[in-house]
């Protein structure tokens, strides 16, 4: 069977919950401290051996293809000035294809995964989603690329996640449990709170066989009135096996604005540019916070 070497990103969606930013600018674009969200995505695929990316995009999503285009004139203004660390930066994405397919319709995830079946074709492969950034030793991707190896069959990244904040994912029922990796009964799209079989919830990181695209081909619409990925994976468990791996490292969720903002002060605290003057800045902020409410 071939090895993981391709990889989606869907990146069609509205961005409702960052308005009234994410009219003109995709939510994809969404500045954490110097790069782009959708840039963490496409270097953690790059560094886990991706050669060939597809992002799925919708209307208003030009800025994501500009963004990864070359840009001759600022290259040589770079290397006229010298300025090679940052021109290394922006050259990082040069190392992998980046192709591009148009949504038409918001159906959902699993429509937008759907979207990109001839361009995968008979291949195993792989699913980032931006909502989630992984912050970690070894990729997020990488561990899940390693751990399929040693079975052939579909896994999804999960994470533990608190009892109160299971209704707000999927989350895994499972058979058995080895180290990190779980062999799955069920997959339950946000449970009401208190009935989660589990708490180990399905985070934006999968690698599936081809054949989840007989199932989104003819997957009716579930939550929300979209096409779920999930529903598809839960039809698939039934013919083979899918597994579950617990990713280790941090994960930040950047799809709503408490966790945008979590994540960009969390991320720039590990550069060593700002780690120092970010550091006094949050303890003084803190401090005079502190007086304002003392009376």
């Amino acid at each position: 069977m071939k090895n993981i070497k391709k990889a989606i990103i869907p990146a069609a969606g509205l961005g409702t919950r960052f308005l009234p930013v994410t009219k003109a600018m995709p939510k994809e674009m969404l500045p954490i401290v110097d790069k782009p969200t959708i840039e963490y995505i496409v270097e953690e695929a790059i560094d886990s051996g991706i050669e060939d990316i597809i992002i799925v995009t919708g209307k208003g999503k030009r800025a994501i293809e500009d963004h990864f285009d070359n840009s001759f004139e600022l290259e040589e203004t770079l290397i006229r000035k010298e300025k090679f660390e940052l021109l290394e930066k922006i050259k990082k994405s040069a190392e992998v294809e980046i192709h591009y397919i148009r949504q038409k319709e918001a159906l959902g995830l699993g429509h937008a995964i759907w979207c990109a079946r001839k361009f995968i074709g008979d291949e195993p492969f792989a699913v980032l989603l931006g909502d989630d950034i992984i912050h970690s030793e070894k990729p997020g991707l990488s561990q899940l690329i390693s751990e399929y190896e040693k079975n052939r069959a579909s896994i999804i990244g999960v994470k533990y996640v608190p009892s109160e904040e299971t209704h707000r994912y999927g989350i895994i029922d499972y058979k058995e449990k080895s180290g990190r990796k779980f062999l799955v009964k069920n997959f339950v799209e946000k449970p009401e709170q208190g009935t989660a079989p589990s708490n180990m919830a399905i985070i934006g990181r999968y690698i599936l066989t081809p054949q989840i695209f007989d199932f989104l081909g003819k997957q009716k619409k579930g939550a929300g009135g979209e096409i779920q990925l999930t529903d598809a994976i839960q039809e698939l468990n039934k013919i083979q096996s899918v597994y579950a791996y617990e990713i280790d490292g941090a994960r930040y969720d950047v799809g709503e604005k408490l966790g945008f903002i979590q994540t960009t002060i969390e991320l720039a605290l590990t550069r060593d540019d700002l780690r120092e003057p970010l550091t006094k800045y949050l303890y003084e902020l803190l401090s005079n916070i502190e007086k304002m409410h003392v009376k």
